[in-house]
């Protein structure tokens, strides 16, 4: 099994910054993939951020505000949120794509979320 802890949530003032961090631990074999997604109340969980490789991916509407990293030797990914606005305000979501040293095949796993609120 893998396990996804999140951490650097919190609530900020609109045009502040936040940095996620998000560990992997357990039995891993490899990670072809990392990323964040996130989900409003009401809302469906959407894409937020995703890194595979030597690629990134964003959402247009975090474009030139978040940037993701990873960590390949921790095994960690990282949101740098900046120039947040209340509309970013949901559940935040690490997810891995990985194998463990028991599968032959890889397969999502998340975290168990962390809040961040944007206050206008």
């Amino acid at each position: 099994q893998v396990q996804l802890v999140e951490s650097g949530g919190g609530l900020v003032q609109a045009g502040g910054s936040l940095r996620l961090s998000c560990a992997a631990s357990g039995s891993i074999f490899s990670i072809s993939a990392m990323g964040w997604y996130r989900q409003a109340p009401g809302k469906q969980r959407e894409l937020v951020a995703a890194t595979t490789g030597g690629t990134t991916n964003y959402a247009d509407s975090m474009k030139g505000r978040f940037t993701i990293s990873r960590d390949n030797a921790k095994n960690t990914v990282y949101l740098q949120m900046n120039s947040l606005k209340p509309e970013d305000t949901a559940v935040y979501y690490c997810n891995a794509r990985a194998r463990t040293v028991r599968d032959s095949w890889y397969r999502d796993y998340w975290g168990q979320g962390t809040q961040v609120t944007v206050s206008s």
